[in-house]
């Protein structure tokens, strides 16, 4: 019997502005942000999670206070080897993504990829093996966010029936969270956004993958100071392994 590989190796986005969460992001990068009452930034967890999915090494792509993070990562002890890269000058999504990614050690070799805004736990795992099965090049996670406004609900007819607050999108969303086959890499561009140029691409040739993300997981995107506060509730009130 086949025993599936998975990836030991990923990238951390975490070059990001974080305006939408001043004054936290005032003096520091958006990843360095903690959740109250967890006591770890943003950046602690993912790299716990990824350990804790078999991953031994990261590329982090600072940008923002870049050396306020690469002080920590210095200072911390880590569950995995950790390497920074900076940018020079911006090179768009796609071009950072391509750069730190010329940093993995073993190139020749699948890869995860995480925004560093992002607070989750999932089986990567199982991801990777969903991207082996289609085959895919690129494989997207997919999380279905609760909507921030009440919604209503009504007949046919007219006639309200319902009120529901803070229902669940009809749509899924991009997570956040990726999963790369080797050849992903050469396709990024040098300079630009890969959302608007590979990832099209990649779709059009039936080669991109998504994976919708179990029922149960917990999945936020942290850009403003509300999604602190609500993730700190949610967290409090559902316990997960943080």
């Amino acid at each position: 019997m086949h025993t599936p590989t998975y990836p030991t190796q990923a990238v951390v986005l975490a070059g990001g502005q974080g305006s939408r969460l001043r004054p936290y992001t005032d003096d520091r990068p958006k990843p360095m942000v903690e959740i109250p009452g967890t006591g770890t930034p943003i950046i602690g967890h993912q790299l716990s999670w990824l350990a804790a999915e078999g991953v031994t090494d990261a590329v982090v792509s600072c940008g923002h206070l870049a050396e306020v993070l690469q002080e920590w990562l210095e200072s911390t002890e880590l569950p995995l080897r950790v390497t920074t890269v900076v940018e020079s000058e911006p090179l768009g999504r796609g071009g950072g993504l391509k750069y730190a990614a010329a940093r993995l050690p073993h190139p020749e070799l699948p890869w995860y990829a995480t925004n560093g805004d992002i607070w989750t736990r999932f089986s990567l795992r199982e991801m990777a093996a969903f991207h082996a099965e289609r085959d895919a090049v690129a494989t997207l996670a997919l999380a279905r966010p609760r909507i921030p406004w009440g919604a209503v609900e009504t007949d046919a007819f007219g006639h309200i029936t319902d009120f529901i607050e803070s229902p669940p999108s009809p749509y899924l969303i991009n997570a956040g969270v990726y999963v790369f086959s080797a050849a992903f890499t050469d396709l990024l561009p040098e300079r630009g956004d890969h959302e608007r140029t590979t990832f099209p691409g990649l779709a059009r040739e039936r080669r991109l993958a998504g994976f919708p993300l179990p029922n149960g997981a917990y999945w936020r995107a942290i850009d403003t100071a509300k999604d602190l506060t609500e993730a700190a509730r949610e967290l409090s009130a559902a316990a997960p392994p943080v």
